[in-house]
């Protein structure tokens, strides 16, 4: 699928203080991500990745600067923020799913009369081969089973975006591919991803740009090819150097 000219988010000086203002999550972080573009982000622990990421969809709010969403600047207090969330998927490290309910009570909580939601989630289900899951708890289920169920629980708002922070991070490793072959597919539907990983394999293969992160700076970005073989920045070869 090709990438967009359209930028879907824009990040302009995005500062995340906490402590009063002696600890810098984010300081001045500035990012386009356009519509059909898969972008990863990659860096040492503590750099800022996943407070960037959880900014775009304001689960973080941010010190000072704006993030802009289609147009709209979504630190506008006057902005329904709730509105904005039901087009961008969220995929959270640790799954999230309700362990009370069953995987397709999880995947059918948003919108739609029940008959689409139920039918749509079943579809869902297929696509990733867990239609046989549909009335399990997910206590009941593998660490990548809940991963692939929470991505399609996101799919199934119909999302302009899909953010995922760290999603195979807390997966044992043989898990790790079924979690990351799902999001290649997603990425070749052409879906807009912005994606916190530790996988450089994933990053330097699926994604179309790959923005390093240190001390809650971008130090660079690039294309895969520039970020891993060509590395501008002493900050990303002395990261590479201890990942690759």
């Amino acid at each position: 699928m090709a990438i967009s000219s359209k930028v879907l988010i824009s990040v302009k000086h995005l500062v995340k203080e906490y402590n009063h203002g002696t600890v810098h999550a984010l300081d001045g972080c500035d990012l386009d991500i356009h519509k059909g573009e898969v972008v990863a982000i990659i860096g040492p622990s503590g750099s800022g990745k996943s407070t960037l990421l959880r900014s775009l969809n304001m689960l973080e709010e941010p010190t000072s600067g704006a993030i802009f969403f289609d147009g709209v600047d979504l630190a506008d207090k006057s902005v329904d923020i709730n509105l904005h969330r039901q087009k961008m998927g969220m995929v959270f490290q640790h799954f999230n799913l309700f362990p009370h309910k069953t995987v397709l009570q999880n995947i059918t909580l948003k919108k739609k009369t029940p008959a689409e939601a139920e039918t749509q989630a079943r579809t869902l289900l297929e696509r990733i081969g867990l239609s046989d899951k549909a009335n399990e708890y997910p206590n009941m289920l593998s660490g990548g089973q809940k991963q692939r169920i929470a991505i399609v629980r996101a799919l199934a708002m119909d999302p302009e975006v899909m953010l995922f922070d760290e999603p195979t991070s807390a997966l044992d490793p043989e898990m790790v591919g079924e979690v990351l072959d799902l999001m290649r597919d997603l990425a070749k539907d052409g879906m807009t991803m912005a994606v916190v990983t530790h996988e450089m394999g994933f990053a330097r293969e699926v994604a179309d740009r790959v923005v390093f992160m240190a001390d809650g700076k971008i130090l660079e970005e690039g294309s895969p090819m520039d970020i891993f073989d060509h590395p501008q920045d002493p900050r990303l070869q002395d990261f590479l150097s201890k990942v690759l």
